[in-house]
């Protein structure tokens, strides 16, 4: 017999083997092997959080079938699973419910006084978002994702209910705006920030709406857990890309160790799936961890219970994308061939199949593409040995990358034109930015601090001063950065990448930086992707149009199909298929 109940005053279940001690070594594996959070009280009985607990059913099931092992709940805990699992009935429901009716919607969004009127593409995809207990809204960037998320808040709120938002730092005060925007009298917001003790007493106040980051999240998971028992909550991850990783990484084991607990949630991103099909598998678990998902099947089981508005149906001007060959000085040349040599004598052997071994080579691809973005990052690297005659090629003068994009920025500026130039390396985005400080050049990368555009040298400074000072012509950033949480289409139409590596998202975005809702028809948004050939330039474009293009069909988003990209430098971006191209270019296959 396994007895299972519920401390109400601690908010742990308690589960004690009274007979058949025998399978207590299986009994505490189930548990142990679901969540971290295990206190183990006595011989045959342990305790853990009620959320904890919920993660661990589908295994205590398992256990609990194949040893016929007899369960006793008591009332708490039999209420507590049943709460569950009528939220887990969601994605049946999903299948299987009736359309909810334009009228009803907009009767609910008035008593709850949103008064924030809705495009028809965003009615389309509320009407089919509120008939779900959870869902996805893939829209590109500029189409009001968030006003959609409120949208479905407010239709499915009740008077208790809460909001948590997890998303990048970046994007709080853009969830601050659009509350103010969208209803009539906007609720408490807070930013759960600080350490733990001030975010365990921002969360006895009585805001409504909670915000918090991808990286504060696992600071107080229980603390987050213990507030959406007592409360009903409901969650929605702004940016979900950024828990593609799944349980290997630690904001989205956080994120899905808390899955069982909200009463509705929302998924939300313009990139769903970056690299591979694999990346919706922990979003879709998020939302729905009850079902099984894998490669093969994760496709199908996101098509009823996600929206998407396109690009084309928000009728956004086309993209001119042009890709400049710029060939390698010839110093530069055998630098590259001396290197592309020894890292394919390096990495002969390696399995693309293996993490460590992956990373090894994504390691490797990021020096391939120092040495064509700008031999003089190399000289960083302790690891490497050049011939002395080599080395003159680290320091002969800027690379035909570097020169091309101040040459071009200048040639813009004549003509009154602003630029965006992108580098995912800081020495280039600082070096590039000192050029052009004759043009109000401006630079923006990690280590730019966020603040108010009235605090110097912030990054929301920066940003001003390029959207209202008419003398700064060009601001060169980094995709890390900037793709995210920032429109400049108002006043740039013009995008130079210097470099980029095989992480699919960070270009998508960087691009929908200039190019979003708001253009005029006529408006041209220009794109050059600066391309050596010959190089590891070359894989990366391959790979790049092979992501976007596995991202459209899955999205049936015909517009999403763009020339190859360029993006964020991400040793991590590097997947076993990008890693498999990248030896065959060293290895001269």
């Amino acid at each position: 017999m396994l007895e299972i109940k519920y401390l109400e005053a601690q908010q742990d279940v308690c589960i004690a083997l009274t007979q058949r001690q025998e399978l207590w070594a299986a009994v505490r594996a189930a548990f142990q092997e679901n969540a971290e959070e295990i206190s183990s009280t006595e011989s045959y009985r342990l305790c853990l959080p009620v959320w904890a607990f919920l993660s661990c059913r589908q295994a205590l099931g398992y256990i609990a079938r194949k040893h016929e092992l007899e369960i006793a709940l008591d009332e708490p805990v039999r209420r507590i699973l049943q709460t569950s699992a009528g939220r887990e009935n969601g994605y049946k429901h999903a299948l299987e419910g009736e359309a909810l009716s334009e009228k009803d919607l907009q009767t609910k969004l008035d008593q709850e006084g949103f008064a924030r009127a809705l495009t028809e593409n965003q009615k389309r995809n509320v009407l089919r978002l509120a008939s779900l207990s959870a869902g996805a809204t893939f829209s590109v960037p500029g189409a009001g994702k968030t006003t959609e998320a409120l949208a479905f808040y407010y239709y499915r709120r009740t008077m208790e209910c809460r909001l948590l938002v997890v998303c990048p730092k970046n994007a709080f005060a853009a969830w601050e705006e659009q509350l103010a925007l969208c209803v009539t009298n906007p609720p408490q917001v807070v930013r759960l920030t600080g350490g733990e003790k001030a975010i365990s007493r921002i969360l006895e106040s009585d805001a409504e709406v909670l915000l918090i980051t991808y990286q504060q999240l696992p600071n107080v998971k229980r603390l987050i857990a213990r507030f959406m028992v007592v409360h009903p909550t409901m969650m929605f991850l702004d940016e979900s890309h950024h828990i593609k990783r799944g349980v290997s990484g630690q904001w989205s084991s956080t994120v899905l160790g808390l899955s069982h607990l909200p009463v509705a949630k929302l998924i939300m991103t313009g990139t769903p799936l970056p690299n591979s099909i694999t990346d919706l598998i922990p979003q879709l678990n998020f939302i729905y961890p009850e079902l099984d998902i894998d490669d093969d099947n994760a496709e199908k089981l996101i098509k009823p219970v996600f929206v998407r508005t396109t690009k084309r149906e928000l009728g956004l001007p086309e993209v001119r994308r042009m890709l400049m060959p710029l060939q390698l000085k010839p110093n530069q040349r055998n630098l590259y061939e001396l290197l592309r040599s020894e890292e394919a004598r390096q990495l002969a052997g390696l399995s693309i199949k293996d993490k460590n071994q992956l990373r090894r080579i994504g390691k490797s691809a990021l020096r391939l593409l120092q040495a064509v973005s700008n031999p003089a990052l190399l000289l960083r690297n302790d690891e490497i040995n050049l011939p002395d005659e080599l080395y003159s090629a680290l320091s002969e003068g800027d690379s035909p990358k570097i020169e091309y994009a101040c040459y071009k920025a200048r040639k813009l500026a004549q003509k009154g034109q602003k630029v965006i130039i992108w580098s995912g390396f800081v020495e280039n985005v600082e070096l590039i930015a000192s050029r052009l400080v004759d043009i109000g050049a401006d630079f923006i990368h990690g280590g730019v601090e966020a603040g108010s555009e009235e605090e110097e040298n912030t990054r929301e400074r920066k940003i001003s001063r390029f959207h209202n000072d008419d003398n700064a012509f060009v601001l060169v950033a980094n995709p890390a950065a900037c793709a995210e949480g920032i429109s400049l289409h108002t006043v740039c139409h013009h995008a130079i990448y210097v470099d980029r590596n095989y992480n699919a998202a960070q270009y998508l975005q960087s691009e929908d930086r200039i190019h979003r809702l708001g253009l005029k028809p006529d408006t041209i948004t220009t794109i050059e992707i600066l391309h050596s050939p010959d190089t590891v330039d070359e894989s990366v474009l391959r790979r790049l149009a092979s992501k976007v293009n596995k991202m459209a069909a899955v999205l049936d988003d015909n517009s999403l199909e763009v020339e190859p990209v360029v993006i964020d430098l991400e040793v991590d971006g590097v997947d076993a298929e990008d890693a498999e191209d990248y030896i065959k270019h060293i290895s001269r296959m």
